[in-house]
């Protein structure tokens, strides 16, 4: 039986880049950083208050070698969004806009809630979403 959710993965051309994006401009904390072998590291970040699934941020020419690496690389930015609940959307949006971050539009309400679509700098997409109810494990 499958127990829960642990880790996702996010493909980036550089970890530093990606750690510096996710912590200092979205607000995560780093939640392992561990390098070992020539050029591997180990590397995941959460929302503040994230307690039970991590972020991988991925390298994959590292990990893979530079072939398959290059493959991988070709498809950031192109897959489906992720959603980060927030308590505020709009205090939210207008805080990571002010830090740079590309948002695809003004936050719009929606049937679900109010929603504010934003791209990390390698183009994946994310919504932040405050739910018109309270979202499980938000109240």
């Amino acid at each position: 039986m499958i127990e829960k959710l642990a880790r996702v993965t996010i493909l980036v051309r550089d970890e530093d880049e990606a750690l510096h994006f996710y912590v200092d401009i979205l607000g995560f904390k780093k939640t392992a950083d561990v390098r070992f072998g020539p050029g591997f590291r180990w590397l995941t970040v959460a929302p503040q208050d994230q307690t039970e699934v991590e972020i991988v941020l991925h390298n994959p020419v590292v990990w893979l070698g530079p072939e398959e690496g290059r493959r991988l690389l070709a498809r950031l930015g192109q897959s489906t969004p992720w959603v980060f609940y927030t308590d505020d959307c709009q205090a939210e949006y207008e805080r990571l806009k002010a830090k740079g971050v590309v948002f695809n539009a003004l936050p719009k309400q929606q049937p679900h809630g109010l929603e504010a679509v934003f791209q990390d700098l390698y183009g994946n997409g994310f919504v932040l979403l405050q739910p018109t109810q309270p979202a499980q494990g938000m109240a």
